[in-house]
């Protein structure tokens, strides 16, 4: 296998490191400057090509050819200066995808780029209580105002990431309540500045609240103008698939799940249990996963750069990813043993011992796996996605009956 970039590629990560050498000088500046220099820095980045390269120039990104094989040398780069990227979160993922898709001229100028320099934080708008995977069943109700120039909202979303900052929201509401459930949907934009927005922190089973994970929102006669409406009135199921597919994308991502194990076998190293053959061999088990997700990553890769199909495996990287996971999570959580019932509030606090630190760090690790079962869309639904466009198998007879044999 040869895992080698070329000579073009390694010469333009030549230039990339020379760049970083050169302007990611962070220093020792207080929060306020520091914030004002990694806005700085983007900036540049950009100015060379480095950072949003899908994103056109008048948007604010540096509008750059396809090129998979420089967007990894730009990632390996940066991740070993520690420099910033693009900034997280579910605007730069999501919104400013769908919007290049889907979005119109105006809604593109207004959102883009002020998402992409951190000025707006967005919020995701599907969940509702008694509706989640089956996000066609939202009963969030838009009504058009008398003058049809505003939709006028009226319902509650939950399990809203980012909620505690969000200064926008993407979301799903139900206009056309006699239509079929896929057909009656519009996908809306809003701002969440307004006296009809009531936005509330869920107290998570960590015990933790208000950290800006979770909310809940309230919609009162919220508004938004018919202008922020992605798509045509009543097909917003089809647009949200443009934002899941991203979201999807995001979360199944191998970058990150080898530092995981790494941090699995320094546990069980701390733990004394590193030298349990039972452990080992898990441990052996589960870097098998790892590196196969790894490697077909890999794949997946070679086959972007060289224009290829790679198949249905596509489908499932965030499904792997999710149950590899788990069996970091089970193995973790039998290493920690009694530590495990520790209260996880002052994981990480200055002063703690490293004995307690690691143990409360891989309590939010246990929990925050079950999560990735239901981000992006639920695991089952995950599983039906494969079964049925990738294997080609038939629709799962028990959503046949629940829909109707309605469209998906």
């Amino acid at each position: 296998m040869d895992l080698s970039y070329g000579a073009e590629a390694e010469t333009f990560r030549k230039e990339v490191r020379a760049f970083l050498g050169e302007v990611w000088q962070p220093g020792d500046r207080r929060k306020g400057e520091l914030k004002e220099f990694i806005r700085s820095f983007r900036r540049e980045a950009i100015g060379r090509g480095y950072l949003y390269r899908s994103v056109p120039k008048r948007y604010g990104g540096s509008e750059q050819p396809v090129d998979v094989i420089k967007a990894q040398v730009i990632r390996e780069e940066f991740a070993r200066a520690r420099a910033p990227m693009e900034v997280g979160g579910n605007g730069v993922n999501m919104t400013v995808p769908t919007l290049l898709e889907k979005g119109t001229e105006e809604q593109r100028e207004l959102f883009i780029q002020k998402t992409i320099e951190g000025d707006y934080v967005w919020g995701q708008g599907y969940s509702e209580p008694g509706s989640g995977s089956d996000l066609a069943s939202v009963r969030t109700k838009g009504e058009l105002s008398a003058d049809g120039t505003r939709w006028i909202i009226n319902g509650q979303k939950i399990w809203t990431s980012q909620g505690g900052s969000a200064t926008h929201m993407f979301m799903l509401v139900r206009t056309e309540p006699d239509a079929p459930k896929h057909d009656g949907i519009t996908y809306l934009l809003i701002d969440l500045d307004q006296p009809g927005v009531t936005r509330r922190p869920i107290r998570q089973m960590t015990g933790m609240e208000g950290n800006d994970t979770f909310y809940e929102f309230f919609f009162d006669n919220a508004e938004t103008p018919v202008t922020l409406q992605v798509g045509e009135r009543g097909q917003g199921w089809y647009v949200s698939r443009t934002t899941l597919k991203h979201e999807r994308a995001s979360i199944g991502s191998a970058d990150g799940l080898g530092r995981q194990f790494s941090k699995l076998v320094d546990l069980a190293k701390e733990m004394g249990r590193i030298g349990d053959p039972l452990v080992r061999e898990r441990l052996t088990q589960i870097e098998g996963f790892v590196l196969s997700h790894r490697y077909t990553s890999f794949r997946l890769f070679s086959c972007s750069a060289a224009g290829e199909d790679p198949g249905p495996v596509q489908l499932m990287m965030k499904l792997l990813l999710t149950e590899i996971g788990h069996e970091m999570a089970l193995l973790a959580q039998e290493l920690i043993g009694e530590e495990g019932l520790i209260e996880p509030a002052n994981a990480g606090a200055r002063g703690a011992s490293t004995q307690t630190r690691g143990p409360n760090k891989w309590l939010d690790q246990i929990m925050g796996s079950l999560g990735n079962s239901i981000a992006g869309g639920a695991s089952n639904i995950q599983r039906n996605i494969i079964g049925e466009r990738g294997l080609g198998l038939p629709r799962d007879l028990a959503l046949e009956n629940e829909h109707g044999g309605g469209k998906k």
